[in-house]
């Protein structure tokens, strides 16, 4: 059984260590994902669950996918008893990685926002 799995842990429990290996404060990934620090704390408390959207985009920016952050299967975070220490020269560049893929992720929803305004518009067939 994976140590993160549904018997073992929640949603919250799989985004703290999620964003905690990432790492990045709460505060930080509410910043990246344009949501409220509370926001976050509502989620790693099991209180709330994001929408769709904001799942991607959590799933983006921590690496993991999206049915780990959900149900503990799939890419997730490993055993940290198999973790490795990142040198600190490629944790600028992992971190300037999930904030473009977090970027990324923002711009999609953008487009899809235009154009589902052009087609509510006629504009668009």
């Amino acid at each position: 059984m994976d140590w993160y799995g549904p018997d073992k842990a929640t949603f919250g429990d799989r985004l703290v260590a999620a964003r905690e290996k990432s790492n990045l404060s709460q505060q930080d990934l509410a910043k990246r994902l344009g949501v409220k620090n509370s926001t976050i704390k509502s989620w790693e408390n099991d209180n709330s669950e994001p929408r769709a959207n904001r799942l991607s985009m959590l799933a983006g920016l921590l690496n993991v996918s999206i049915t780990w952050l959900i149900s503990a299967e799939g890419t997730g975070v490993e055993d940290p008893k198999k973790s490795y220490e990142v040198p600190d020269d490629l944790q600028e560049s992992l971190k300037e990685l999930a904030a473009l893929r977090i970027n990324l992720l923002k711009s999609v929803d953008r487009i899809n926002s235009i154009e589902n305004k052009l087609r509510a518009s006629g504009k668009l067939n």
